[in-house]
């Protein structure tokens, strides 16, 4: 990741995430690239609250103002991940499954896609933290059975801004406390 801000051009692509703590987050991107999923190199273990949306600069001022409020509120909220699931045959991804906190997860991703940064996803939501995407099926089947004892436990008490400038490197914008945490 880097410091710079890639709201500094024109067009840029912006994600919503809630990022995984550590030790967790670095263990599961490492587990990822070891497993030859290259492109986890630039991108943060998350789960997904808005997924890449194309933007302006001159937009994020009120992207910016809508996720100040989405996070003002919504209360921090525990989750646990827990075992892994897959989207096959639709998808080839294997990710760990959101196993407490499925409900929050749903009602804040639903608040984040509104407003300005209102859109259509191509697949129903379902939070989950992935570990394999596009790889060889029997890499896939590996990855599904290592990772199927993983647990870990966790205060989400913010949600993170992104921002891409096309280099596949995915940077922190901001980050949104929300309700209680704010304080």
């Amino acid at each position: 990741m880097t410091s710079e801000d890639p709201t500094t051009f024109r067009d840029v692509v912006i994600g919503v995430a809630i990022p995984v703590p550590e030790p967790w987050g670095e263990h599961l991107r490492q587990l990822r690239v070891d497993y030859g999923d290259t492109r986890a190199q630039h991108i943060p273990t998350h789960i997904t609250l808005l997924p890449p949306t194309a933007t302006t600069s001159a937009a994020m001022d009120g992207v910016r103002a809508h996720l100040s409020q989405v996070a003002a509120r919504h209360t921090p909220f525990e989750v646990i991940l827990r075992g892994t699931g897959t989207f096959r045959p639709v998808s080839d991804v294997v990710y760990v499954q959101v196993a407490q906190g499925v409900a929050s997860c749903e009602q804040l991703e639903r608040d984040v896609r509104s407003g300005p940064l209102g859109r259509e996803l191509s697949f129903p939501y379902h939070p989950h933290v992935t570990l394999a995407h596009d790889l060889p099926h029997s890499v896939l089947d590996r990855v599904f059975a290592d990772l199927a004892g993983f647990s870990c436990t966790f205060q989400v008490e913010a949600f993170r801004l992104y921002g891409h400038r096309g280099d596949e490197l995915w940077s922190p914008l901001q980050d949104f406390p929300m309700g209680a945490a704010r304080g």
